[in-house]
């Protein structure tokens, strides 16, 4: 299914941080102003093809109406086999005295989640991300905007189970690290050196009963506030440092 982005700043931002396009549809009756100027020169810029349409051709493909007379068609993300993702994590460790990090989300449903998520991955050397195929969030305009174009640059693998997929890693020599606050044991006090595979749960239930089952063991980030526990993406940033603090020292 296409990925639409619609209105003049919406895709003049999609160009800035990088998502791919197959087009660029502007109405052949759009008046020119610095916003079209703008989307113009980075189509060029970015070798994007500007397509003159009728405005009713924008109408309907607009889900809200607020498509401004520009509307961009994005080209699908490029998902990684989970077995050439493992392949890649363990060459990665060879190369790395061991160390290699994949990251598991369960069930995300927030686009500029994951992208948040493959920003901090990026920034710490993982070899990845594994994402459901279903009732999921994908890669999508938001991703790369929230990503800061992290997400061109970490393999990420839609799988149709997650439990397989982290046999797979275990079968590799992969420790499979759950994320959760009904763990035991905080983070710092976890084994987290060589390759580990660190799972984070959806933002509202956390880990699934049956990946939480699946995980060799758990750990949890101490919270000393209030407030219940961190946004997904917090979480996961704070776990994938302490990932690299302990393979550091």
């Amino acid at each position: 299914m296409a990925d639409y982005i619609e209105g003049k700043r919406p895709v003049i931002e999609a160009l800035r941080t990088g998502v791919p396009m197959r087009r660029i549809m502007m109405a052949d009756n759009a008046k020119r102003d610095p916003l079209i100027n703008d989307i113009q020169r980075k189509a060029k810029r970015f070798g994007v093809e500007i397509e003159l349409v009728p405005r009713k051709a924008l109408d309907d493909l607009s889900d809200h109406g607020s498509h401004q007379g520009v509307i961009a068609e994005a080209k699908p993300f490029q998902y990684r086999g989970i077995n050439e993702l493992i392949q890649q994590a363990c060459a990665y460790a060879d190369e790395h005295d061991g160390r290699a990090l994949v990251v598991i989300l369960d069930h995300l449903t927030d686009a500029g989640n994951l992208g948040a998520v493959t920003r901090s991955a990026e920034a710490v050397g993982a070899s990845g991300i594994v994402i459901p195929n279903k009732r999921s969030a994908r890669v999508e305009a938001a991703t790369y905007k929230s990503s800061a174009g992290a997400i061109a640059h970490v393999p990420v693998a839609q799988v149709a189970n997650l439990v397989q997929a982290m046999s797979k890693l275990k079968d590799e020599g992969f420790w499979i690290a759950g994320a959760t606050e009904h763990a035991s044991d905080l983070i710092w006090k976890s084994n987290l050196k060589g390759k580990i595979a660190l799972v984070m749960g959806n933002e509202h239930d956390g880990l699934s009963r049956i990946v939480m089952e699946s995980c060799d063991f758990l750990c949890k980030l101490p919270l000393e506030g209030e407030v219940a526990s961190l946004n997904v993406a917090q979480a996961s940033t704070a776990c994938m440092y302490e990932w690299l603090r302990q393979n550091q020292a």
